[in-house]
């Protein structure tokens, strides 16, 4: 997260070619012909079930006539309600993500979009949205300024055609979706997410700058315990975190952080350069890990607060137990990535619901993009 999290897969000339032809079939011209524009409002609420007018049904919103249901602590898709997003749209939106993953090899990015939206939370103020989290905030141009967040107005550009589409779909709720969506596309565990985030209605609501983390503070485990402790994570959820290293770069024109390429980075995919933590810098395992723990491969990055996991006796217990167990890493990561996911959240409906027809399980996920970022000739 903040610099420290840079994971950047930022578009190329030729990938965004590819993002253009995506597009173009994701997103046809007819998509925006007759589209009705309504004021932000602080609550959604007050608009939310337009979609049940006589008026406006019939033209520009679908129906949905299924049941509520409640599974466990949240609710399943079914539902006659009107919720901040349409659960629908929501399915719709990830096979639109899983289109331009596949085309872009935008993952890293996607995660990191995710995770600085909600990574501002503070759990010691209890108003909403003065608390930040996820809330969509990170869309306005005064918090994507934040150095912290360098770049991720890729991410953006990438998601932008997708809220345009799917209008009934918060930014708060895409910006958690592609960031779940694009670790279990990239061969991590199926993360227990779930949905009904109210966005934010405009860039005076955005929190301060500073409250994400940095790359090299003079005391790296206080620093990260500060950070994530502000946020109400504990130790094993700081070291699960951060094996989502395991994807992405550090580009020093960003973050200050890294070589300008290594022999890993300097075809791509996306726009060739940077330092990546791990060899295969587009697939989520364990290799994290097990790379920071051996230190033998001078072209891998590590940072202060990689080098801290292995140091810290707290953190250790996990790193080790992670480079030695991927199944307890992906486990426990699938678990810290949804708590970070829901932070300072306020769901509509207040439990949320999810998308998926029935309960989630940490079930790994093959990946095939890898082989474009192994470093071989």
């Amino acid at each position: 997260m903040a610099e420290r999290l840079n994971l950047t897969s930022s578009p190329s000339a030729s990938s965004m070619a590819s993002v253009r032809a995506a597009a173009a079939r994701l997103f046809p011209a007819t998509a925006k012909a007759a589209r009705l524009s309504f004021p932000s409002v602080s609550s959604p609420s007050s608009l939310k079930c337009l979609r049940s007018s006589p008026l406006l049904s019939p033209l520009f919103l679908h129906q949905r006539s299924s049941a509520y249901l409640s599974v466990g602590n949240f609710s399943t898709v079914a539902s006659p309600k009107c919720f901040v997003s349409d659960p629908d749209q929501l399915k719709s939106a990830r096979e639109d993500i899983k289109e331009i993953l596949k085309a872009t090899f935008c993952h890293p990015i996607l995660v990191r979009l995710g995770w600085h939206d909600a990574g501002t939370y503070n759990k010691n103020i209890e108003e909403w949205p003065q608390r930040g989290g996820a809330n969509g905030s990170l869309r306005f141009e005064i918090e994507l300024k934040h150095a912290a967040n360098a770049g991720l107005v890729n991410a953006l550009k990438l998601i932008q055609p997708i809220k345009e589409k799917y209008s009934d779909v918060t930014y708060a709720d895409l910006f958690q979706l592609a960031s779940a969506t694009a670790v279990e596309e990239a061969g991590g565990p199926k993360i227990p997410m779930k949905y009904g985030r109210v966005d934010v209605s405009g860039p005076e609501q955005c929190p301060e700058e500073g409250r994400l983390p940095s790359a090299g503070p003079p005391s790296p485990a206080a620093h990260l315990r500060d950070v994530f402790y502000r946020m109400g994570l504990n130790d094993k959820e700081i070291v699960a975190l951060s094996g989502a290293h395991t994807l992405g770069r550090s580009r020093p024109d960003r973050s200050g952080w890294g070589k300008p390429e290594t022999k890993y980075t300097k075809d791509g995919p996306g726009a060739p350069g940077g330092q990546s933590w791990t060899v295969q810098w587009l697939k989520f395992d364990n290799s994290y890990f097990k790379d920071i723990k051996q230190r033998k491969d001078e072209d891998l990055l590590v940072l202060p607060t990689d080098a801290v996991l292995f140091e810290d006796p707290s953190f250790k217990e996990y790193a080790e137990k992670y480079a030695e167990d991927q199944d307890a890493f992906f486990k426990d990561y699938a678990e810290a990535h949804a708590k970070l996911s829901n932070l300072g959240a306020k769901f509509d409906p207040p439990e949320g619901f999810s998308i998926d027809s029935s309960p989630t399980t940490v079930q790994p996920e093959k990946f095939v993009a890898a082989k474009y970022s192994s470093g071989k000739d």
